[in-house]
């Protein structure tokens, strides 16, 4: 505990002013006055309960109503529960839900008079918003196909609803953390909830012949956690979560909120120092990690019938953008009830499950009408995507994001069918990251770009080859601030080469893996992208730049700028940039007497400052042509 004293005093010489702001009342206290608060309006709301206590509950103040996140431990929903959440939300909240990455729902355009009301009303049915939001212990995620799929080895819901029950509505546990803290626990083999991007991650493991759980720690945007090198068994977890969250509670930071997550700490002391404190409050010393057992993405990803150990099947339902509303909660718990055992599950990636549906009662369940309205984004594109809420309703974004996202599905599905195939786009509408699009297979993060004529519009920064599997890891960027309408071509082309190389069922990680990271480096594709944007969106000449199955360069940017040249210079002319020697070896070549516009000259349709690029990739000496991709990157911008 010494170390974490040491570094705790050393950021200890101010707390920032929601730490001031905490020290004015108890949250119960505001909360037991929420009739009040009701009855009276704003006019009895205080800065400091719309600004923090009210989000301990879930409640978020925007002004001229409230959004409401409710918590959903697991994603799980009896029938009850859902068909209230439904009715709540046409009641009072404009017939409008947002399915969140939290595995949770959002409620909007909620009034002050009403708020009080609809606590009690879900209260009715086991559904709390206790610690939703604001500096609390956030809801616990798993497999949403949790004790019922083939691949799962440890059912995490009786554990989800331990820790329930030691944090839940437990005012000891309200308010008391210097920042929020999110958990996950995955007792299966495939990752279908962002398993290692959370601050306390709970990995399938095996270790001496037990199964269990690794331990990983500290995940914040942008980077997934780190192994703890830590095994707990079943019967360990929650008193290793109570300790955890002690610990950090008490040598947390408060000072600048921007660096008080978990992950700071851990940066700070030491991972092995942090699990010493762990044991010691917790009084156990727990084991070495064993193997960790996540190895693959999401078993039901691409598919929307899942077949069940029980032979009965679960039916993915997409939400585009998790955009759902109150009738048709309604409405599919009805075909819950009527076809399943009535549950509902929500899912990471914005969508929700129809559980336990007999294969005989299939094909009538598929022709309900709340199955067949989402039945048509039942494709590649829309499966797997997620995207946060965007300017519309969160004052920190920076694009609408959500509407963003389904027009981007909605065009790669009219440019782009793949078969067999999986990938996965998640758009964040701010650097915030709420989107989680550092993990995804392409991400995009909102900004404003300027188009070709240097209008401010919306735009993108566009990331490449996130990973959820058993080495998860976060995207690099491909592009900075391009704007919408052309990143959407510079995705196009990046699909079209998956397209074109995927080995049968393989995902576009495990495509990026075998060939994309493998074989180029990020500022070859992205130039790819771009160049093939210019070509053929920009320009119309319809002609497509390809890159070779075996490239001869090895990611080395120099060859790669001088091969990708002399490709160019020959797509566009249909000569060679340089020619063999006469009656010499063919391996000895001479450059072809060529000025910065020859291409130009060779197809009128090149624009000059085109030609130029190319020449200076290809100049006959080394020494003279251009060395990074950056550099043409900017150059290209002018054509």
């Amino acid at each position: 505990m010494e170390i974490l004293q040491k570094a705790l005093e050393a950021r200890s010489k101010k707390v920032n002013k929601i730490e001031e702001t905490k020290r004015l009342k108890a949250p119960m206290d505001v909360y037991a006055r929420l009739d009040e608060i009701a009855a009276a309006g704003y006019e009895d709301l205080t800065k400091e309960d719309s600004i923090y206590f009210l989000k301990c509950f879930g409640l978020f103040d925007k002004g001229e109503d409230f959004m409401l996140r409710v918590r959903i431990p697991a994603g799980q929903l009896n029938n009850a529960q859902a068909v209230r959440i439904g009715e709540v939300a046409k009641k009072y909240g404009n017939d409008y839900i947002d399915i969140t990455t939290r595995m949770q729902v959002e409620l909007r355009y909620l009034q002050i008079a009403d708020i009080a009301t609809v606590l009690r009303e879900l209260k009715e049915v086991g559904i709390s918003t206790f610690q939703t939001g604001a500096d609390n212990p956030r809801n616990i995620v798993t497999d949403p196909l949790d004790g019922i799929a083939y691949d799962n080895i440890i059912p995490s819901k009786p554990l989800v609803d331990k820790l329930q029950q030691i944090i839940g509505e437990n005012p000891e546990w309200i308010s008391v953390l210097p920042r929020k803290f999110n958990t996950g626990i995955l007792g299966s083999l495939s990752n279908s909830c962002n398993i290692f991007g959370h601050d306390c991650n709970f990995v399938l493991a095996n270790r001496e012949g037990e199964f269990g759980f690794n331990i990983f720690l500290g995940a914040r945007v942008g980077i997934q956690a780190k192994d703890a090198d830590l095994f707990v068994s079943i019967e360990e977890v929650p008193a290793f979560f109570t300790a955890l969250l002690t610990v950090f509670k008490n040598y947390g930071y408060r000072d600048n909120r921007n660096k008080n997550r978990l992950h700071f700490l851990l940066q700070d002391v030491g991972i092995a120092n942090f699990i010493d404190a762990v044991k010691e409050e917790a009084g156990m010393d727990f084991a070495p990690a064993g193997v960790t057992m996540v190895q693959s993405q999401n078993i039901a990803l691409g598919s929307n019938r899942v077949l069940l150990r029980d032979n009965s099947f679960a039916y993915k339902v997409i939400v585009p953008s998790g955009i759902f509303s109150g009738t048709d909660m309604i409405e599919a718990a009805k075909a819950a009830a009527a076809y399943g055992n009535g549950d509902i599950r929500l899912t990471y990636d914005q969508n929700l499950y129809i559980i336990h549906i007999a294969k005989e009662g299939l094909e009538a369940f598929e022709k309900t009408n709340v199955i067949e309205k989402y039945a048509k984004f039942n494709n590649l594109y829309f499966n797997d995507m997620i995207a946060c809420a965007g300017t519309a309703t969160c004052s920190f974004g920076v694009i609408p994001n959500k509407q963003d996202a389904i027009e981007m599905a909605e065009f790669l599905n009219s440019e782009v069918a793949i078969d067999n195939a999986v990938v996965r786009m998640n758009w964040s509408a701010c650097p915030k990251g709420c989107g989680v699009h550092g993990i995804a297979d392409i991400g995009f993060e909102g900004c404003k770009a300027k188009d070709a004529e240097g209008n401010r519009v919306d735009g993108v920064h566009l990331f490449l080859g996130g990973k959820i599997t058993r080495g998860a890891a976060e995207a690099h960027i491909l592009h900075k601030a391009l704007p919408i309408i052309e990143a959407k071509h510079h995705v196009k082309y990046l699909l079209k080469l998956y397209a074109s190389q995927k080995q049968r069922a393989e995902t576009f990680e495990a495509f990026d893996d075998r060939f994309l990271s493998r074989n180029y480096s990020f500022q070859a594709i992205s130039f790819y992208t771009k160049i093939n944007y210019i070509l053929n969106d920009r320009l119309g000449l319809d002609l497509f730049f390809e890159l070779d199955k075996e490239p001869k360069s090895g990611r080395r940017e120099e060859y790669e700028l001088f091969t990708f040249g002399l490709k160019l210079f020959k797509l566009l002319t249909g000569e060679k940039r340089f020619e063999a020697v006469d009656g010499l070896a063919p391996a000895m070549l001479r450059p072809r007497k060529i000025k910065r516009d020859e291409v130009s000259k060779l197809n009128p349709k090149v624009p000059a400052k085109l030609s130029e690029v190319i020449y200076n990739m290809t100049h006959e000496k080394k020494s003279e042509r251009a060395q990074v991709f950056s550099e043409l990157l900017v150059a290209l911008k002018e054509v």
